[in-house]
């Protein structure tokens, strides 16, 4: 049987290396793998579907995978996971100094379907009781002009957005123009020390711990997409690809755990991992559907919540029938 051809495009993550040098294989599939900035995967695969398989931020995936005609279908493989307590910026000048303060102020983030904006945008909603109505959003590019929203969304009745194409964030929030941005990336105000720019949360590793213990929820980035044509062609393509994405992170996580070589040039680092082991159950970085059920419901709620997704999905609905199917022999 001749192999079936796919391109793959993401960041560079040492969980896929494997897998991306040939060292594991997916079977039935010969890959093409292009290695490239993660908003420039996005912007592809989005706007023209130019890879068969490709990373994509996690509100964006929902945004497109929710819609009545999508073409498009998810792979329960993780490509990037980050709690976002730490992400939240705020002028000093604004007086705010706890998440009741933010009630009222000006929030910038770099798109609306930006997950990290998404995560804590729900979560200040949801569980803070600061409605997504109470705040005035301003969108912006992050450290310079010109960043554009890449889904289409339909914001909820009453939520004001303002789109600034001329200023960044970072700009925005020193000069005082917003009073808080939610960024992925710390803004370059911050870097650079500008005196009146804090962090809201300073203790925000504690933060993420209490609520990860309390909620089970891991905020999943991004994940891996591909074209729901070749699953409608090749129904076995999906799982093979998953084996092949999960084998390349069991080895990564191998290397990492390894206690005699320093294979990263970070100390401690294998004692540190497997004491996240055990904080999280075992699974140092876990793919699958019901081993981040947590985390899968609850984006599928402030997505469309946020008038990002055009549906409540259920995890099950994101990704192809069957994929998690096991063989007991």
């Amino acid at each position: 049987m001749s192999q079936l051809k796919l391109t793959i495009a993401t960041t560079d993550y040492d969980h896929f290396r494997d897998f991306r040098l040939g060292l594991v294989q997916a079977e039935g599939v010969e890959h093409t793998w292009l290695n490239l900035g993660h908003h420039e995967c996005f912007a592809r695969f989005t706007a023209n579907r130019e890879f068969d398989v490709s990373e994509l931020s996690c509100a964006k995936f929902i945004a497109q995978v929710s819609r009545p005609d999508a073409d498009i279908i998810g792979l329960p493989v993780v490509c990037s996971r980050l709690f976002r307590f730490s992400s939240f910026y705020v002028n000093r000048k604004s007086g705010i100094r706890d998440v009741q303060d933010l009630r009222g102020k000006r929030i910038g983030s770099p798109e609306w379907a930006h997950s990290a904006a998404v995560y804590m945008r729900g979560w200040l909603h949801n569980e803070m009781g600061v409605r997504l109505t109470d705040v005035h959003w301003y969108q912006a590019g992050a450290n310079a002009p010109g960043r554009d929203e890449k889904v289409e969304i339909d914001l909820p009745r009453g939520v004001t957005l303002t789109r600034v194409a001329h200023r960044s964030l970072s700009d925005m929030l020193a000069d005082h123009e917003i009073d808080c941005a939610i960024i992925a990336r710390p803004p370059n105000c911050y870097l650079q020390g500008h005196p009146d720019v804090v962090r809201l949360f300073p203790e925000f590793l504690a933060m993420e711990e209490e609520y990860y213990a309390r909620t089970k929820v891991w905020p999943i980035m991004h994940i891996i997409a591909m074209k729901r044509s070749i699953v409608e062609r090749h129904p076995w393509a999906a799982r093979n690809l998953y084996n092949a994405f999960l084998e390349s992170k069991r080895r990564a996580i191998e290397r990492i755990l390894d206690p005699a070589v320093s294979r990263y040039p970070v100390p401690w680092l294998a004692a540190y991992a497997r004491r996240m082991r055990e904080l999280f159950g075992g699974d140092l970085f876990p793919y699958g559907i019901e081993e981040n059920r947590p985390t899968w419901e609850q984006v599928a709620v402030y997505t469309y919540q946020q008038g990002i997704a055009r549906r409540l999905l259920a995890p099950e609905e994101m990704f192809p029938a069957g994929i998690m199917t096991k063989v007991v022999i």
